[in-house]
């Protein structure tokens, strides 16, 4: 647990400094939890009640549209996961947040980390510049899929994320990208990474 906690407090203190006294009590709330493959973590109509540090493991976030998944986004370690807007606003779930491989995490609920950003200003200023990370990202990923063709895009993913070609299936990595799976091979196999 030590170690655990020690791989969060550094994650976090890459983000923005926080004093030891109020890190530590805001550490105190975050507990284990692991999960098998293939789990569904938080599906449409339920509401996020925590997030999650990932410590182990890949897990995806998608959409079903007649049975098809469109993903959104991978999470790995060392990063954050859950499904945000459903966790920041306690709303129901739009989306599905499911284990690709066996998972471990630090989570906190979402009343502690609540009550921590309204005791402490360093965690509330923390989150922010947390969500602005998260809001240029996903603005960013939203440039690449408006404005790049296929390949455009891949070479940007694997410059990005090479790692994820050997953890995640070539259909989930396809989804991800808007490509469709037999474009998706075919530019594993021509485009020099």
């Amino acid at each position: 647990m030590v170690k655990d906690l020690s791989s969060l407090r550094d994650f976090l203190l890459s983000i923005h400094p926080v004093a030891d006294p109020i890190l530590d009590e805001y550490l105190s709330h975050w507990h284990h939890y692991q999960i098998p493959r293939k789990t569904v973590m938080t599906a449409p109509g339920e509401v996020e009640r925590y997030s999650y540090f990932v410590l182990k493991g890949i897990q995806k976030s998608y959409y079903l549209t007649d049975s098809k998944q469109h993903i959104i986004a991978f999470t790995y370690p060392p990063s954050f996961s859950g499904i945000p807007e459903s966790f920041f606003t306690q709303s129901p779930a739009r989306y599905f947040l499911e284990s690709i491989t066996d998972s471990s995490f630090l989570r906190i609920a979402n009343s502690d980390h609540v009550a921590q950003m309204a005791r402490h200003r360093e965690i509330e200023t923390l989150f922010r510049k947390a969500t602005e990370g998260l809001v240029i990202g996903l603005l960013q990923r939203y440039h690449e899929m408006m404005a790049f063709d296929m390949e455009t895009r891949f070479r940007s993913f694997t410059a990005r994320s090479p790692h994820l070609l050997q953890m995640v299936t070539h259909k989930d990595l396809a989804s991800y990208l808007g490509i469709n799976p037999t474009n998706f091979s075919k530019l594993i196999n021509s485009v020099k990474i």
